[in-house]
């Protein structure tokens, strides 16, 4: 994978979710473009966030440490906010990466989705990004061009069957964004939300048959399967200071199989 550049040398970034393939692209384009970055991720994977952050550094020009944080910790996130202050100085972006997908168990019908799922579902995508949100505001306030990039998904504009609470968790994803945006933009903190196609990762093919993939690839107006590779510029570039005067928007990146 060729790593795009941009103007991130020296921005200290909180990035959540960093041991999933996505995450990974986005932290070894980060720390290449000379970034700082709090890799964070759920304590029971500290052992590969170590190895990555490692490896990160190994390859530079930026640094990495991790921070075992479960966003569903209120305590936790704050910890993991104050590990940026602490190893860099400050805060500048942060990337709310961080979902749960993977461990969704399979399709089921809404029908015979539980209240236990939907809440767990809602409790790490929703409320988990948003107390995110919250224990970094007041930093990227300070830094002057603080940045926020959530993570949603095409379902929460066409849907899908079998998803129900992780596309209504990603649907509010946007409104979230929309409402930081409003209210964080007076402290020069912008808040944008990029939205993945159907990525074909370990986590999409956990879930999706082949035929489903290539079913997804074929529909999108440049014909292929979609990489983590193909969502790191658009982070990049909203995360970094050049994208200072957008904010509260979506930016769907899929290939061309949404179009708004």
């Amino acid at each position: 994978m060729t790593l795009p550049t941009t103007d991130l040398a020296d921005r200290v970034i909180l990035l959540t979710g960093v041991t999933g393939d996505i995450g990974q692209a986005y932290l070894k384009s980060f720390t290449a473009a000379g970034a700082q970055v709090v890799a964070a991720d759920i304590p029971a994977l500290e052992d590969d966030g170590q190895r990555l952050a490692q490896e990160a550094n190994q390859s530079g020009p930026g640094r990495a440490v991790f921070a075992g944080c479960d966003i569903t910790d209120e305590v936790a996130v704050q910890r993991t906010v104050e590990t940026a202050i602490k190893e860099f100085g400050g805060l500048h972006s942060v990337v709310n990466n961080a979902a749960i997908y993977r461990t969704l168990g399979g399709k089921q019908p809404l029908t015979e989705l539980s209240t236990a799922e939907w809440d767990l579902v809602l409790r790490v995508n929703v409320i988990g990004t948003w107390q995110v949100i919250k224990a970094a505001a007041p930093y990227l306030a300070a830094s002057g061009d603080g940045r926020i990039v959530n993570i949603s998904s095409v379902v929460g504009r066409n849907g899908a069957p079998g998803f129900a609470h992780y596309v209504a968790s990603k649907a509010a994803v946007e409104g979230l964004t929309r409402s930081a945006a409003r209210e964080l933009g007076v402290d020069g903190t912008t808040v944008n939300t990029v939205a993945p196609g159907l990525v074909d990762d370990a986590a999409t093919r956990a879930l999706n048959s082949d035929d489903y993939l290539a079913t997804a690839a074929g529909a999108r107006a440049i014909p292929r399967a979609m990489t983590p590779g193909d969502l790191v510029g658009a982070v990049m570039w909203l995360a970094g200071p050049s994208s200072g005067f957008v904010t509260g928007q979506t930016l769907i990146v899929d290939g061309g199989g949404v179009f708004v």
